[in-house]
């Protein structure tokens, strides 16, 4: 009889799954594992906030295409891992989310008066697809098959399982309890989708004379993109993806439409004949499917085709629905659509597409001309021209992240991070840097407003304390952008709270935690800094001072809100 504790028993079932990393703030309540992880090789990463914790372990999981494993202590600990647990049940990315909890004696049922007690089960609940609490020693193993199997099926999203003290402390026989492979326990990818219905699409796509195709995260974690944009070509066919899974298409291509190219892209969609839709659900910031965004269901023909059974149809009727991994459906439909067709050539409404594109280009090059401070579009063309193509971009902010919408193009899968579904500030540094711990190969670098980067800066000490040598770029407006611009919209005569201290020196407080600092106000100032920052081989942030009135109307500001407030039945 061998006799492991709870915790070691937990390492043992993460590292059957291939866990390395664990992101979670050390607590007494879990040393019992802590002090096991160099004997299975694995490390923590201990940033300074739980919910900063929960944002680098979604990092790592979009990244690498994998659920990121985050855990929190007791109470308080497991509380403030909420915002970032809930932002990656918006975003469907996929989490292991583990935590303390008092001893079983105490608190089933809770008597009245426990210390550092809520009932966390429940706390979960609304945002996790599963949550549970061990009773039982040995059943922990079972309840983390459970959490993986739920986690990566369907629409990804994080999975909760709250440890007792005393469950982890407990000491056990480990030949009483099972400790499974993956492979033991649940399927690979799921299917490659209905023949017969694969066949039918291949039908409807080869006879289509304005085929369009939309790419939603399902291409992403599937890793379909090759096959996505081969089919595409094959037909000659426009291309758009949701907000979240921008980079599975190169925004270069000519045939791919940005989300901000409002014109074109509702031309171009609305007029095609049939539209397939792979791995997303045509949310709200996908025009809920409608018009003006789409074109009227009666006549545009609907192919839907989602590893989520629950997602087919959901906010737009369909013609064809296949329940099917992205992946493996691209490829029988492409060889399907290459043997009923020849590579098609683009039908004539490809002419005034592009003559759109081109007055919105137009439009984007005359807001970069600002007499005064530094242009913020200007600014964010310049970084991204500095970095390579394949480098992971992280972006938050209100209106910074418009601007960058605007210009910065997304050229390499899996290198974009945002919190499309949820908006979450403060998510850009935590992410960046869990990016870089994921791809410690890849350039990673981020553009933040001056407002979000205030809700998670301490992160920075993290950054240095792990040698995760990212770019932060502050875009400094000395306040509160979007809400300034919504403000003046609404009519308010006087704005409130939206002006922040106009000498405060992110860039000194970089420094104070050991990385690399500068403050840029002209615009040539900027790529040597780049240069520096990089050079410097440690975590940077550039503090660029931004013209402020420039920045309060990024070109889309009135699109966006748009999408967002316009009112559906």
């Amino acid at each position: 009889m061998t006799e492991i504790t709870g915790g070691e028993l937990l390492l043992k079932c993460l590292k059957e799954e291939g866990v390395t990393t664990i992101f979670g703030v050390l607590d007494g309540s879990y040393n019992a594992f802590l002090t096991k992880l160099d004997e299975y090789g694995m490390r923590l990463i201990a940033p300074r906030h739980e919910a900063a914790a929960a944002h680098m372990a979604e990092a790592w999981a979009r990244i690498r295409g994998e659920p990121g494993v985050v855990v929190g202590g007791i109470g308080p600990g497991a509380s403030n891992m909420v915002s970032g647990v809930i932002t990656a049940y918006a975003e469907g990315s996929p989490l292991i989310v583990l935590s303390g909890q008092r001893r079983r004696s105490l608190i089933y049922p809770d008597r009245g008066g426990s210390f550092q007690n809520v009932d966390l089960v429940d706390l979960y609940r609304p945002i996790t697809k599963f949550s549970a609490g061990v009773r039982d020693w040995r059943r922990l193993p079972e309840y983390l098959r459970r959490a993986y199997r739920v986690a990566t099926s369907g629409r990804p999203g994080p999975a909760y399982v709250e440890i007792p003290e005393d469950v982890t402390r407990g000491v056990g026989d480990s030949d009483s309890v099972n400790v499974w492979a993956p492979m033991q326990y649940r399927a690979g990818k799921v299917s490659a989708g209905d023949a017969a219905l694969v066949a039918r699409a291949a039908e409807m796509l080869a006879h289509a004379e304005r085929p369009f195709m939309h790419a939603g995260m399902g291409v992403s974690w599937s890793g379909a993109w090759d096959e996505f944009l081969a089919l595409a070509d094959h037909l000659a066919a426009g291309m758009t993806t949701s907000l979240g899974a921008r980079g599975v298409v190169p925004e270069d291509h000519p045939r791919y439409f940005r989300p901000l190219n409002r014109d074109a892209l509702e031309a171009a969609r609305g007029e095609a004949d049939v539209v397939l839709v792979v791995g997303a659900r045509l949310g709200e910031l996908d025009g809920w499917g409608r018009a003006p965004s789409w074109g009227d269901p009666a006549s545009q023909k609907t192919i839907h085709v989602d590893a989520d059974p629950l997602s087919i149809g959901l906010n737009r009727p369909v013609d064809l629905g296949i329940v099917g991994d992205a992946r493996a459906v691209l490829r029988d439909l492409l060889a399907a659509v290459q043997a009923r067709v020849a590579p098609r050539g683009e039908h004539a409404g490809w002419a005034r597409y592009r003559e759109l594109t081109r007055e919105w280009e137009a439009r984007l090059e005359e807001a970069t001309q600002t007499e005064g401070g530094i242009n913020t579009g200007a600014m964010v063309r310049a970084v991204r021209a500095f970095f390579p193509r394949e480098a992971i971009f992280a972006m938050d902010g209100g209106n910074t992240s418009l601007w960058c919408a605007n210009y910065h193009p997304i050229f390499a899968p899996r290198s974009f991070l945002y919190t499309a579904k949820f908006g979450h500030l403060g998510t850009g540094l935590p992410y960046a840097i869990g990016a870089k711990l994921a791809a410690p190969q890849r350039p990673v670098y981020l553009i933040s407003g001056d407002g979000a980067i205030g809700f998670n800066i301490q992160e920075l000490e993290t950054a240095r304390r792990h040698n995760a040598a990212i770019v932060v770029i502050v875009v400094c407006d000395r306040g509160w952008g979007m809400e300034r611009a919504s403000q003046l919209y609404f009519g308010m005569e006087t704005m409130v709270e939206c002006d922040l201290v106009a000498e405060t020196r992110y860039d000194k407080v970089a420094e104070a935690f050991g990385c690399h600092g500068e403050l840029v106000d002209k615009v040539e100032q900027l790529q040597p800094a780049l240069e520096r920052a990089v050079a410097s081989g440690k975590p940077a942030l550039i503090q660029v001072m931004v013209d402020v009135d420039a920045n309060m109307t990024p070109p889309g500001l009135l699109e966006f809100g748009a999408m967002v407030y316009r009112a559906v039945d």
